[in-house]
């Protein structure tokens, strides 16, 4: 082909050549797509939009749709794909899920008004938006209870800063990283679209984070990233003066809002949505949770993929998709301040003691839509009936939710009072007077049931307007009017007329040529305008019929232009109150989190976490959230555990050493402590009997590691990367959960890393520490350390078989177990006894002085003799046999070697 549209710019003589020889049509698709020359045009033409040229085969390759051809251009075919207007939505899902923009170009006129200006004349086209990964906001194209983040990264003066706007909800924050904490923010967030200041590109350390974090990368030029810009942006973006209204920001935190900002603007083709103030976070607000550990303890993902097996999948009792989006971002960044988590504390608690009131409030939460999607989309101008009505229903249920929540301390004879959290809900719930306003003519404006779109009429009420009322009855009742008239003008002339109508004419008056005579006497005969005379006929009209005429011609236009004046007047009301109508769907998320938190809490026996600054972790009889349930649905029991660390060392050991087989429950043991932390600094009730946390600022898990084939990194490499990390990391106000550190290299090796790491978590970082470890040698730490302690975890054999008791108690064990495992796994049984044998000999008080070649298996496989190396100086007994002839021996001389020979190897040994 000879068009291609994968520069990245064009020049005006470009263009221009590519101009030549178009047609009107496809000359204003090149021009609208030279703007665009990064994203598939889907262009308008009637009721398809169509792709042509590249566009065409890379759509038609990745939708399964027909590439046709469509007339000439520069002496070659044009390719061409198309899908139908009122579907878009879905192909174009499945282009954004498979790495593509979309830039939506629409038409920008009826095409009557084009053919005003000549026959020729192309209907205006503009782009009216760039569909990307993070700026969706349909319903249909977005996940209902995952959060869909834009993410923007930029550098000034050498501060690099992070902000983020999720468009479908308002929400967008901002704040200062480092290197090192740009991993633990970004996994925490997980962008579907990343903005790269393009300076910080070739920062490998940056951008592999971004590559493997980030979502689809988008560079922007150095340009878009400067902060006098950005702080322009921004104004423009939030319709202010000036941000300090806002707070106070750096350069690096302006210039990273201000990606955002341009963003918008080219994406949404210049529409201003409504967003939430930016709100800034200061540099530790949140836990901090690197990748790997996110991932090991698959909080909101399982490992296999997919939220299933995750640990919000396991609590997750919302009845909303704002409040599963609420407890998801409050598991993925759990707090650290414990005033704020036992604020939230609290209100589960209140919840939990009023389970009656729990459940009324449940019922009403039940499928109430998501206002804040509703919100975004009517702000951008691309929302509906049916999101007008999200609106009205979310706004009649608060009513009903205050009314809950403020009752419940009147039926309680209790001298209570509601918690701090449950009172902002109330007071964010309660309307302003131009809310309930809004709310009052949202009721009588719109129908039940409205369409999903407003351009297909139908979803105001008739009555809610006089000329709208009239327009509809004139356009349904059309025949009942014109019969009206009818039995009018024969009442008034005395004549048998008859309204009848035909394409040329339109409504007319007919009467029989006789009749027609009678039309000069009447004393209104002024009034009828001849119109035709056919043979038997002729035909008048009226000033009044032909208004009426008009009328009706118009009426289906006039009722469908007359209500969507009215949607866009509510719409405008809907957009001036944004800010206060999302405060109150932010508090009915809340509300929605706190009961399902207690609803949860209730049916699995947790209880309320006591939460402090200090460096004590001391849990009673913790369970596993996620196993537990799996283990519930096959009707098994959990085992419980205790486990107590305080890093001061007074409480509790400071550094764990657990020990004990596989498959006895280590992994499990270590990760529900660090789930346990998690839980109860979102401000959720943890399963457990008790629990006393001093707040963690950091929780660090190297639970089980994978090769990265694309860095050319082993298993072993990855571990020790993040070993790494965390040594050089972790406070001592960290978690630090590791399992089976050094077991990637050589015994002697592996030994020495894990003993060497397990001091340095102990003499140096002073953390609370979990350390899983098969290496035996190393329970020895409990006496040369003075805060460290040895746990296990209990199995024992059973006429040869191993069971498995989940029960961790002080003390090393004495076995690993890995044979007993083996049969387990089902090991083929000659293989299983080989391996006993053989450990027992291992295991024997020789061991230290069996050889491989002592092994019948192995006595064969000698190895091979080493150029120049010194000869062996041969034992006696060696120079005994080699000195016998077999053959020449009698039965009785070959016992009496025998007995010799075994002496020799008794003094030798």
């Amino acid at each position: 082909m000879n068009a291609s549209f994968s520069a990245p710019e064009i020049t005006p003589d470009e263009l221009a050549a590519r101009l030549e020889g178009a047609t009107p049509v496809i000359a204003q698709y090149i021009e609208t797509k030279a703007s665009q020359p990064d994203a598939l045009l889907f262009f308008r033409m009637g009721d398809f939009y169509e792709v042509f040229f590249d566009d065409a085969v890379k759509a038609a390759a990745a939708l399964g749709l027909a590439l046709t051809k469509r007339g000439k251009y520069q002496g070659e075919d044009i390719p061409m794909a198309g899908v139908p207007a009122h579907a878009a939505e879905a192909y174009i899902a499945k282009l954004i899920r498979a790495g593509f923009r979309v830039a939506v170009c629409d038409q920008l006129e009826d095409p009557a008004e084009a053919k005003k200006r000549g026959s020729k004349s192309v209907v205006k086209r503009g782009i009216v938006r760039i569909v990307t990964p993070g700026t969706l906001t349909e319903d249909s194209l977005l996940e209902a209870s995952g959060a869909n983040r834009l993410v923007a990264i930029s550098a000034r003066a050498g501060v690099m800063a992070l902000a983020c706007v999720e468009l479908s909800t308002g929400d967008v924050e901002c704040l200062e990283v480092t290197p090192e904490s740009l991993g633990s923010h970004l996994s925490a967030l997980r962008p579907s679209e990343t903005l790269v200041a393009d300076r910080l590109l070739g920062d490998e350390a940056v951008y592999g984070l971004v590559k493997v974090l980030g979502g689809v990368i988008q560079p922007q030029a150095a340009a878009l990233s400067d902060p006098a810009a950005g702080l322009t942006r921004l104004k423009r973006l939030y319709g202010v003066e000036t941000l300090d209204g806002f707070g106070a920001f750096s350069p690096a935190e302006v210039s990273a809002l201000g990606l955002i900002a341009a963003y918008i603007d080219v994406t949404q083709a210049g529409k201003l949505p409504v967003l939430k103030a930016p709100r800034r976070l200061g540099a530790q607000t949140f836990l901090a949770i690197d990748p790997s550990t996110r991932a090991s303890l698959e909080i909101d993902r399982a490992q296999r993929g997919g939220r299933e097996g995750s640990l919000i999948a396991a609590i997750d009792r919302t009845m909303t998709s704002g409040g599963s989006r609420l407890l998801s971002a409050r598991l993925a960044r759990p707090l650290i301040d414990p005033l704020a988590i036992n604020a939230r504390l609290d209100a589960v608690e209140w919840l939990i003691e009023r389970r009656g009131l729990r459940q009324e409030v449940r019922n009403t939460l039940r499928g109430l839509p998501d206002m804040a999607r509703a919100l975004s989309r009517l702000g951008l101008g691309r929302g509906g009936p049916r999101d007008l009505k999200v609106i009205k229903d979310c706004l009649s249920h608060a009513g009903g939710l205050i009314n809950l929540l403020q009752s419940a301390d009147r039926d309680s004879s209790a001298l209570d009072t509601h918690p701090a959290e449950i009172m902002a809900q109330i007071t964010s719930l309660t309307p302003s007077e131009a809310v309930e306003a809004l709310n009052y003519r949202l009721g009588q404006a719109l129908v039940d049931e409205p369409p999903l779109m407003a351009r297909d009429g139908g979803f105001i009420r008739p009555n809610y307007n006089a000329n709208l009322n009239a327009a509809i009855n004139l356009r349904n009742d059309s025949r009942q009017v014109i019969l009206q008239l009818e039995a009018q003008l024969q009442g008034e002339t005395g004549l048998p007329l008859k309204i009848k109508y035909n394409g040329v004419l339109g409504y007319f008056i007919e009467l029989s040529a006789k009749q027609a005579e009678g039309i000069a006497t009447l004393p209104n005969a002024a009034h009828f305008i001849h119109r035709q005379t056919l043979a038997n006929q002729v035909r008048y009209s009226t000033t009044e019929l032909i208004d009426l005429d008009s009328r009706i011609q118009r009426a289906a236009s006039d009722a469908l232009t007359l209500e969507l004046a009215i949607f866009e007047d509510l719409r405008e009301e809907v957009r001036h109150l944004t800010h206060e109508l999302q405060q109150m769907f932010d508090a009915v998320c809340a509300l929605d989190v706190a009961c399902a938190a207690a609803e949860w809490a209730e049916d699995h026996e947790a209880t309320r976490p006591v939460i402090f600054d200090g460096p004590l972790f001391d849990a009673k009889g913790a369970k596993h959230p996620v196993v537990v349930q799996a283990l519930r649905s096959e009707g098994k029991p959990f085992t419980p555990n205790d486990c107590c660390l305080d890093a001061s060392g007074q409480a509790g050991a400071r550094l764990s050493l657990v020990t004990g087989p596989n498959m006895a429950g280590k992994s499990t043991f270590l990760r529900q402590n660090a789930i346990l932390i998690i839980m109860a600094q979102a401000g959720l009730y943890v399963p457990a009997a008790s629990l006393k946390l001093g707040v963690v600022d950091r929780l660090f898990s190297r639970v089980g590691a994978g090769d990265d084939l694309a860095q050319g990194r082993s298993t072993f490499m990855m571990e020790m990367v993040e070993t790494a990390a965390i040594l050089s990391q972790a406070t001592d106000r960290s978690f630090v959960i590791l399992d089976e550190i050094g077991r990637g290299t050589a015994t002697f090796d592996g030994l020495a890393i894990a003993w060497a790491a397990a001091e340095n978590l102990h003499e140096t970082i002073k953390c609370r520490a979990l350390f899983a470890t098969h290496y035996h040698e190393m329970s020895k730490l409990e006496q040369l350390l003075s805060a460290c302690e040895n746990i296990s975890l209990t199995a024992k054999e059973h006429n040869g078989d191993l069971i498995f008791l989940h029960e961790a108690k002080k003390g090393a064990a004495d076995r690993s177990y890995g044979v007993q495992v083996a049969k387990l796994a089902g090991m083929p049984p000659r293989v299983v006894a080989r391996a006993r044998d053989i450990l027992e000999r291992l295991e024997s008080e020789n061991a230290t002085r069996l050889k491989l070649d002592d092994l019948p298996l192995f006595a064969s496989l000698q190895p091979e003799p080493v150029k120049n190396a010194a000869p062996q100086q041969q034992s006696e007994a060696e120079k005994a046999l080699l000195a016998l002839n077999p053959d020449d021996l009698s039965p009785r001389e070959a016992l009496e070697v025998i007995y010799r020979l075994r002496t020799l190897v008794k003094i030798e040994a």
